[in-house]
């Protein structure tokens, strides 16, 4: 059975930072595209980061991109998503993803609906 298993949510102020981890089970982990999908109230779910397991190509979306950092540990099955300048519109639930494959991150990131597995979702809210 696959699991995905968020931690590391939780308030912060605007400018400070938090981490996220993922922890993946159930399935073979250096074959997938692993990423962070967030859902704020009243909005779509919007890919916001992912990392191919296989070679560790990243993406990211311009609304995080130079802030956020997505990182692998292939050794411990983990992904991290180390969020740093926070902004309160960064105040959102948000989701670990995995997807069967390699070299589909982009595409991934445009339609994070396209993700097969879904861990339970983490609150982060940023207060301004």
């Amino acid at each position: 059975e696959v699991q995905l298993v968020e931690s590391g949510g939780g308030l912060v102020q605007a400018g400070g930072s938090l981490r996220l981890s993922c922890l993946a089970s159930g399935f073979a982990f250096d074959v997938y595209n692993i990423g962070w999908v967030r859902q704020a109230p009243g909005k779509e779910r919007e890919g916001i980061s992912s990392i191919d397991s296989k070679d560790g190509t990243t993406v990211y979306s311009d609304s995080v991109k130079g802030r956020f950092t997505i990182s692998i540990d292939n050794a411990k099955n983990t992904v991290h998503l180390q969020m740093n300048s926070q902004k309160h519109e960064d105040t959102a639930v948000y989701y670990c993803a995995a997807e069967y494959g390699s070299g589909n991150g982009e595409c991934l990131l445009r339609s994070p609906i396209a993700y097969g597995y879904w861990g339970q979702g983490n609150q982060v809210t940023v207060s301004s």
